[in-house]
């Protein structure tokens, strides 16, 4: 299913987004793609949603992967192993499953930075700052896995060196990569933009988020056999 503009609080709260996005384009930003968040099932329930929510991503926001990343100041920093989406053909709002499947180019690892500067308790306000976004850390990309297949895909993360979780259930806690791709491409359409080629969508976290402390120093995911992403953190 998809997150419509029907729902008050998803119109709201994407107007004010787009309108900072079109602003920081204004200033020289450029473009990378889209992220959701707040797909989990349990999320979905708490805020009686249908699909994820969506926000963006600019150029600015990128870190070569391997960067070390600086928390001071952040409130309640965070980070997600996702799987990053490369989108290889334009995709209009309405179309069809297959048509999303097809609009797939190619899938990799990728870590988002999220700093969660307030409670996540009202659907306008998350998507009116862009839902937590600070960072995005984007690992090699595998073309040979058109459609976004995850079958025979395993992901290990560390965290300081020492292993924290391990899956191969890839889009259990994120929903289907197909859907994803439909519900951005259509939500976008009711907003007046579309998905365009060359986006990149990070699909969400594939285990829980991970609240980062003083005694985090890094983070390495792997996504195997495609390959691996890490960032690290200054003391």
């Amino acid at each position: 299913m998809t997150v419509t503009l029907a729902d008050a609080r998803v119109a709201a709260g994407m107007r004010a987004q787009l309108e900072l996005r079109r602003r920081a384009i204004a200033a020289g930003a450029r473009r990378i793609g889209w992220k959701v968040g707040f797909g989990a099932p349990a999320a979905l329930a708490k805020f009686a949603l249908t699909a994820p929510l969506i926000g963006f991503m600019l150029d600015r926001n990128v870190l070569a992967a391997g960067a070390t990343v600086s928390l001071a100041g952040w409130v309640k920093p965070a980070a997600e192993p996702e799987v990053a989406v490369e989108i290889a053909a334009d995709l209009a709002g309405g179309g069809s499953r297959a048509a999303a499947a097809e609009a797939i180019g190619a899938i990799g690892p990728a870590i988002e930075l999220a700093d969660v500067a307030f409670a996540p308790e009202d659907v306008e306000t998350i998507l009116a700052g862009n839902m937590f976004h600070r960072h995005v850390l984007l690992g090699p990309r595998d073309h040979g896995r058109r459609g976004g297949r995850t079958d025979g895909l395993h992901a290990r993360i560390a965290r300081n060196g020492a292993a924290h979780a391990d899956t191969t259930e890839i889009e259990a806690n994120t929903g289907k990569l197909v859907d994803i791709v439909r519900n951005v491409a259509d939500v976008l359409a009711q907003c007046g933009e579309q998905l365009k080629t060359g986006d990149v969508i990070i699909a969400g976290s594939v285990i829980a988020p991970m609240f980062l402390g003083s005694e985090d120093r890094a983070l390495d995911y792997a996504l195997d056999p495609i390959g691996s992403v890490a960032v690290r953190f200054a003391a």
